[in-house]
């Protein structure tokens, strides 16, 4: 059972990243949530019991590394305003960035207003360069989401990646263009989604503060 399998990926080595080799936690816990809710659905009870068990099992062994290695609450008065006010343009930081460490952070603007949390990375079979975020939003435990492309260059990065700041709006995004949950494109396609894409974001023009 899938979440049997998602489990047994835990049980190697640790890495740096608290003991998680593959992604970050959080995007697992969100995996196991939304798979238990698919057996809910069919009427698996007791798979999605099991699930659940995994999932809650996971985060308080995530939340425990995390407060033994004296990280502050992500929800503490004003941490994340200081933290939107540290971001920096995430295409000049200057530093490398592995999908583990973007997958599942949120997306959040200016103002601290959640805008949806990063699904994927797309990279341009052009230039071999990283494209475009891929931003999923709404839903319920992943079920139901949108998943809107925005330009690598348009987002900010908090210090540690603990945030991506994007100066835009909900309403924007609420019009933007939309890829499904599985690819970017239709085989052959990159090029026509991309250019809708790019005409989207360049008729709503994200405002980059200069880097500090």
């Amino acid at each position: 059972e899938k979440h049997l399998i998602i489990k047994r990926r835990y049980q190697g080595p640790r890495s740096c990243a608290y003991g998680y080799t593959t992604a970050r936690a959080g995007y697992e816990i969100r995996l196991l949530v939304a798979a238990a809710n698919v057996q809910a659905q069919i009427g698996q009870q007791q798979p999605c019991e099991a699930t659940l068990a995994s999932a809650r099992g996971l985060y308080t062994q995530y939340a425990a590394r995390l407060h033994e290695d004296g990280f502050a609450r992500a929800d503490s008065p004003g941490w994340q305003l200081r933290q939107i006010a540290s971001a920096v343009p995430i295409a000049r930081s200057g530093t490398s960035y592995r999908s583990d460490q973007l997958l599942d952070t949120d997306v959040r603007d200016a103002t601290n207003e959640g805008l949806g949390s990063v699904h994927d990375l797309i990279i341009d079979p052009a230039t071999g360069r990283i494209a475009y975020i891929i931003v999923a939003r709404g839903g319920i435990f992943g079920i139901g989401e949108s998943f809107v492309p925005v330009p690598w260059e348009n987002f900010r990065v908090t210090p540690n990646v603990s945030l991506l700041v994007l100066d835009s709006s909900k309403a924007t995004m609420d019009a933007a263009p939309t890829v499904s949950r599985s690819r970017f494109a239709e085989p052959g396609q990159f090029a026509q989604t991309s250019q809708a894409v790019e005409t989207y974001w360049r008729a709503h023009p994200v405002a980059q503060p200069a880097s500090r």
